[in-house]
């Protein structure tokens, strides 16, 4: 291993470990409910799988909470980002360690995302149910999209680059920087990050230590923010802890060969719904708010 995956992975256990004990420390205070259910870790099993594939796991695992009412929608950032967490952890020690590309490119793009995540999930933590509603919606159609444009191949898909010089590489840890704080409000940043790379000429395999080790990190460093805030479901984030690493275990080391792309107008359809439910959500809730009515001037 380079230096860089050696510093990758002792980043990781360090962060890990705090993640642990202010997820014990945040459980124990109560009255949240923290045993696993069965639905919440049949949607951790499955989106992990999916996630281990490319596909990414943020926006189905929210499709899925919303059509089947497993999370509130004010908690679902925080629930991705907490829940989904030892499964970014899982992949990226399987694909930081086996695809090796620029120390520098990694360090760089890995660092960047998590400092966007630490910054996101500060402004996350305060927003309203409605405004959460709005974003996520908004977020999950542009995922569809995206989804859409690689399944009907009119996205790059690449070069065969294993590095970034000069303004790209400059360019690489912005866009790493604003994926991070996306990532908070539920937008995946596994379709986008591989696209920017492809349009850069670099190699579609080089894009998974990158989003693979920028998610592992930055899941957990938002993750301490929303655990703080409690801003996250306790019970369906350790459904889908336990059931999560079963996901992956399937997809890197059972599965051979699958067809994506089944998989992939599956996936738009799912999220094309849930976008949808998402700001039909905020405009049902934004009518039946009650309107403020003027101080009278009696008395």
């Amino acid at each position: 291993m380079n230096a860089a995956q050696i510093g990758f992975f002792a980043a990781m256990i360090s962060i890990a470990a705090v993640f642990a004990v202010v997820w014990v420390r945040e459980a124990k205070r109560g009255p949240e409910s923290n045993r696993p259910t069965v639905g919440a870790m049949a949607v951790g099993a499955l989106t992990s799988f999916l996630d281990t594939l490319g596909i990414g796991s943020f926006a189905p695992t929210t499709a899925l909470f919303k059509l089947f009412r497993i999370v509130k929608d004010e908690l679902i950032p925080g629930t991705l980002n907490v829940g989904l967490a030892a499964s970014g952890v899982a992949e990226a020690f399987i694909f930081v360690k086996s695809i090796v590309i620029d120390p520098t490119l990694l360090a760089g793009t890995i660092t960047s995302a998590v400092l966007g995540a630490w910054l996101g999930a500060g402004v996350v933590s305060q927003m309203s149910r409605r405004a959460i509603q709005i974003g996520m919606g908004v977020a999950l159609l542009i995922a569809a999209a995206v989804f859409t444009g690689v399944a009907l191949g009119a996205l790059p898909g690449g070069g065969d680059a294993l590095t970034l010089a000069g303004w790209k590489f400059g360019l690489a840890i912005v866009v790493c920087f604003i994926l991070g704080a996306l990532m908070t409000l539920g937008i995946g940043m596994y379709a986008p990050c591989m696209i920017m790379l492809a349009l850069m000429g670099m190699a579609p395999i080089a894009a998974f230590p990158i989003m693979m080790g920028s998610c592992a990190l930055l899941q957990m460093v938002a993750g301490i923010r929303f655990l703080k805030t409690r801003r996250m479901d306790f019970s369906a984030s350790l459904s889908m802890t336990l059931s999560g690493l079963f996901g992956v275990a399937i997809a890197a080391f059972i599965v051979k060969s699958l067809s994506l792309g089944a998989l992939r107008v599956l996936v738009i359809g799912v999220v094309t719904y849930a976008a949808l439910a998402m700001l039909w959500s905020a405009i049902a809730e934004g009518r039946a708010a009650p309107v403020a009515r003027p101080a009278s001037n009696e008395t």
